[in-house]
């Protein structure tokens, strides 16, 4: 009796072909809708009169702000849109970073606030949040970071940085490059995780300055914003960093930028590269986050001595 050969097929078990084909398409929405949800966590725009409010001609000096406004909105959002525009420390900056930027949360009104602040200073903006923690994907977005400028801005980059905090929560950095007359600089505005290790922290801060790598032909860069420095080791080690990278700030590393209580801290950080710093400042009466916005009037060395 001749013996019948047995065709193997690579097949599923009915009940586990059965799961998939069920499971495919909403698997399939689910990733998409990920990588649609990581789009829309960076916007950039500008005001309808951002092109006339910019100054005229290449300004020898400029002046940067760094903020983390705790996400401020309503009545508050309002002051500090006031002091940009006419404060004598961080009035008229022509780059501002801020942290702790919400978009569409309730608590803020669900208001845009990158976009309405650019819009009432007659600026272009750019803002990124990171993805919402596991667990919360029917919660509001994350808040975010963003960035000013008097002038356009190109290269937009959101940036997750490594290292998850509690809960698997996710920060972010968002660059830019911003054309100022025949100039352009690079700049990031930072907003990194708290609790972690001051390892983890400086590997958050390395996944910028990588980014950075990429414009190596840009000679003028500024990293700045909410680097959570808590201890002393925390900023000695930030400071070694970024000098080593050839940066420069010209805050001490113990001005304190943060207050609760009676506790002051170094949390924020401005970070110059082929600069000359011309003056600078933290504005100590601006009491409407817990932290204190930091500023400088800076003026950008030419290419040759940007490159030293």
């Amino acid at each position: 009796m001749p013996v019948r050969r047995r065709e193997f097929r690579h097949s599923l078990p009915p009940v586990l072909l059965t799961i998939m084909l069920i499971f495919a398409p909403l698997i399939s929405f689910a990733l998409s809708s990920t990588a649609l949800s990581d789009t829309k966590l960076l916007e950039t725009g500008r005001a309808a009169n951002a092109e006339t409010k910019a100054p005229a001609g290449t300004p020898d000096e400029i002046k940067v702000v760094t903020y983390n406004m705790r996400w401020r909105g309503g009545e508050d959002l309002r002051k500090l849109i006031k002091l940009l525009k006419e404060d004598a420390e961080i009035g008229k900056a022509a780059v501002v970073g801020l942290q702790e930027v919400d978009r569409d949360k309730k608590r803020t009104g669900n208001a845009n606030t990158a976009r309405l602040m650019a819009e009432e200073l007659g600026m272009h903006y750019a803002w990124a949040a990171p993805a919402q923690a596991r667990g919360k994907e029917l919660a509001e977005e994350e808040t975010g970071v963003a960035l000013l400028s008097q002038y356009p801005m190109t290269d937009v980059k959101r940036i997750v940085l490594p290292h998850e905090g509690p809960g698997g929560r996710r920060r972010v950095a968002l660059g830019a490059t911003i054309h100022i007359g025949p100039k352009s600089l690079r700049v990031y505005s930072v907003h990194a995780e708290t609790r972690t290790s001051n390892e983890k922290r400086i590997e958050q801060f390395k996944a910028v300055l990588e980014d950075l790598q990429a414009h190596a032909t840009l000679k003028h860069s500024i990293v700045l914003g909410d680097f959570n420095t808590i201890t002393g080791k925390d900023v000695n080690h930030t400071s070694r960093l970024f000098t080593d990278n050839g940066f420069h700030t010209p805050f001490s590393n113990d001005e304190a930028t943060w207050k609760t209580f009676i506790i002051e801290l170094k949390l924020d950080w401005l970070w110059l590269r082929g600069f000359d710093v011309k003056a600078y400042g933290i504005d100590k009466k601006i009491t409407l986050s817990d932290h204190w916005p930091m500023w400088t009037v800076v003026r950008m060395k030419d290419e040759k001595q940007a490159a030293r």
